[in-house]
């Protein structure tokens, strides 16, 4: 029966049906075009975003074939002091009735006697690659640190040995000099615009095999690690293993962005996850040792953590980004440029600090005698100081810190400090923790452990931590001094 309703055929839906029906095929398609409607839909971004056009797969053999003969294989020979075998006297050695005693005596490593040392011959390989045409090399420190000889291999099979003209263990970059001319060297890029996702390639000489290729990409950057480092890692996935240590990182145009340094691993391989020395740094630094034999490096003079939830609910932060002053360097640049103990520092020269890292990395850049604009968040408002900074190869006094208590019913019951601990601690005030439970004991809070501040804030009296306690939310941030050592530690408000 007729309802007396036509079907409506847009044209989206007649030309679909016309495909569909393989009226329009491949052939016909120049005499049946999209209809405008149909292609402003197909044009139109799907709900999670426009597409995203297919990016090339970079030239690996082109950019290995252009840069690989500037990469070379090291070499090291050298010693090392090793402590005397078990059979050579001392704490837990061969007792003297032991019928085997004589035997390790005579044909034992020697010397023979307690706390001795013996040398071991060590050798070692890694990788680098070439800079300027006169024979300058960048690796890595630790490839040739107490290298007694260092010999160098290039791709055409020509050996030198190198003289080390200087090593950062700070940053990890060594500089070295062969005596040749008119080399082969690398493209030299930066990281500013290198981005997580990108294709790296490396080449190195991993377990000895020389000038091996491997690719991946670009896990993340400004990676801090926890080795006393002002270094920004590059993280990728581009397989990295033992004798790969200085060799160079490119990128798909070529360029080197990196030197390759260190890798995570449970195994001693490679396990997915690698860590590059940005090229600018190493590059600051190969400048510094070729002028002077040394690198060198700014210093703020502070300890700082991570600033978690805790801390931020504590601080009163709207998210947990910066590195929060756990201790001051008496009489250093931080100290004297009026930062204390619990300010958060947010952005050096108007740059962001995120995670506490990219401080120590910010720093890592600039040099000694520099002037630094730090953005600071102080009692629940930002403050702006400004430090001028000084050398870390300088030898300097124990950090020292503030005193800061902890909250009302965090578990902690506090005696005043007194006299006599107050000289041992080197604190001029605070709390000494007589008991813990509850979130304190949580938080690894001990008895004895003393009480410096509460969120920032000194405190010398119980009432004091209580007052600071009440106005604190759900966590609050204790400084806490064990022996000579002074850090925050969040503990959750009962």
């Amino acid at each position: 029966m007729n309802s007396g309703k036509q079907p409506r055929f847009t044209p989206r839906k007649l030309w679909l049906a016309l495909v569909s029906a393989g009226v329009i095929g491949s052939a016909g398609l120049a005499a049946f075009p999209m209809p405008p409607a149909v292609a402003a839909v197909a044009a139109t971004p799907a709900a999670s975003g426009a597409p995203i056009a297919d990016a090339p797969v970079p030239n690996f053999a082109a950019i290995t074939e252009r840069s690989g003969p500037a990469v070379v294989n090291i070499s090291v020979t050298g010693t090392r002091e090793i402590a005397a075998a078990p059979w050579q006297g001392g704490p837990g050695g061969v007792p003297d009735d032991d019928p085997f005693w004589e035997f390790f005596r005579r044909f034992g490593p020697t010397p023979y006697g307690p706390g001795s040392q013996s040398e071991m011959p060590v050798r070692g390989q890694g990788s680098g690659f070439i800079v300027s045409q006169d024979g300058i090399i960048l690796t890595n420190a630790h490839v040739v640190k107490d290298a007694s000889e260092v010999s160098v291999k290039l791709t055409d099979r020509r050996e030198f040995r190198a003289k080390v003209l200087g090593i950062d263990p700070k940053t990890d970059v060594a500089v070295l000099k062969i005596e040749a001319r008119d080399l082969p060297t690398v493209k030299l890029g930066n990281t500013l615009d290198l981005k997580p996702g990108e294709w790296v390639l490396a080449i190195g000489s991993p377990f000895g095999f020389e000038n091996s290729v491997t690719a991946g990409i670009v896990s993340a950057k400004g990676r801090s690690l926890p080795d006393d480092s002002f270094v920004p890692f590059i993280q990728t996935d581009v397989a990295v293993n033992p004798g790969n240590s200085g060799g160079p990182l490119f990128n798909s145009r070529g360029e080197v962005v990196a030197i390759n340094s260190q890798i995570y691993t449970r195994s001693g391989g490679y396990q997915g996850v690698s860590f590059a020395i940005p090229i600018e740094l190493a590059l600051r630094v190969k400048d510094q040792i070729v002028a002077t034999g040394k690198a060198s490096h700014a210093r703020l003079g502070i300890a700082i953590q991570e600033v978690n939830q805790a801390f931020a609910d504590s601080f009163n932060l709207e998210r947990p980004e910066g590195a929060l002053v756990s201790s001051l360097e008496k009489g250093g640049p931080a100290e004297k440029a009026g930062l204390k103990p619990g300010d958060i520092v947010r952005k050096v020269d108007g740059k962001p600090v995120v995670s506490a890292g990219d401080l120590p990395a910010a720093l890592g850049m600039r040099s000694p005698g520099d002037r630094v604009t730090l953005e600071v968040w102080r009692d629940g408002k930002p403050l702006t100081v400004t430090a001028h900074l000084g050398d870390a190869g300088e030898r300097v006094a124990k950090a020292e810190a503030a005193t800061e208590p902890a909250h009302g019913n965090v578990g902690l019951a506090l005696r005043p400090l007194q006299p006599g601990e107050a000289a041992e601690t080197g604190a001029a005030q605070g709390l000494v923790v007589a008991e813990v439970s509850g979130p304190a004991a949580m938080a690894g809070i001990r008895p004895g452990d003393l009480l410096l501040a509460v969120n920032g804030k000194p405190v010398s009296s119980v009432e004091e931590v209580r007052k600071l306690v009440a106005k604190s939310g759900r966590s609050a941030a204790l400084l806490i001094q064990r022996g000579d050592d002074r850090i925050f530690v969040p503990v959750t408000i009962g």
